[in-house]
């Protein structure tokens, strides 16, 4: 291979079809067509399948045949920005919402975003959790001043759709016990081994989304009283506290 530009070859390669870079000949002199296609083909088959990995339930929802055309127009729009893969393919999601073919399925970035924090709370880094009990050494009247620091696996998502519900039927083999419709909110967190996804009550999105952007308690209650008039505190502290989400607080 003669002298060729590394940002050249890196774009011929997402190009299908395309021209060979300029430098990529065979011993002959001849541009090395074959050669270059079987290469550039392993390098989109390997960005496909890195996708399917970190969405599995987005793939069994679309069907592979689907999903594979459906990567391939990512994986040629979004290349990897790093040799690190990763993280590759965390911006997916977003590239569904704007997908024409898959607007049937308005669940299908939801469900992609519950998966892609699944993957990124995996391999967050281990914060070890508040034990509740230490709560307790609060005064009543400054528990609407604390200030919760949220784990870093953590991801907060809201849908109008049966997100969580029609992930887990997937991923079980379980039957979707709700209307595709009904609008869902999740919680995902890997305290300490497991990641865990769990459904929110009414309010609660709203009212954690506050206390991890750095909200006192009582702040973050109005939040959710304004999200949901039957958001209730007790129920929503209690969920967190089990999920352990928190790793430390301060007195506001």
């Amino acid at each position: 291979m003669a002298n060729v530009g590394l940002q050249e070859f890196a774009d011929a390669l997402l190009q299908p079809g395309g021209p060979v870079p300029s430098g990529v000949i065979n011993p002959d002199g001849a541009p090395a067509t074959k050669r270059f296609d079987v290469y550039r083909n392993n390098v989109i088959v390997s960005l496909i399948e890195a996708l399917a990995s970190r969405y599995p339930v987005v793939q069994k929802l679309v069907g592979e045949a689907f999903f594979q055309a459906m990567a391939r127009e990512f994986v040629t729009a979004h290349p990897p920005s790093s040799p690190v893969m990763l993280g590759y393919g965390q911006d997916f999601p977003l590239f569904l919402e704007e997908f024409p073919p898959a607007a049937s399925l308005p669940y299908l970035p939801g469900v992609a975003q519950i998966e892609n924090a699944r993957r990124t709370a995996y391999h967050a880094a281990d914060v070890a959790p508040i034990d509740p009990a230490v709560l307790e050494t609060v005064s009543p009247e400054r528990f609407e001043s604390i200030k919760f620091q949220t784990h870093p696996s953590l991801s907060l998502i809201q849908s109008d759709f049966a997100i969580r519900s029609i992930w887990q039927a997937n991923s079980q083999g379980t039957d979707l016990d709700v209307p595709v419709d009904t609008a869902e909110s999740v919680m995902i967190c890997r305290p300490v081994m497991d990641v865990e996804v769990r459904g929110l009550p009414d309010g609660a999105y709203a009212f954690l989304t506050e206390v991890e952007n750095g909200l006192s308690l009582g702040e973050a209650v109005q939040a959710g009283m304004l999200a949901s008039p039957v958001f209730d505190l007790a129920t929503t502290l209690t969920g967190a506290l089990a999920a352990q989400i928190f790793t430390s607080f301060q007195l506001k």
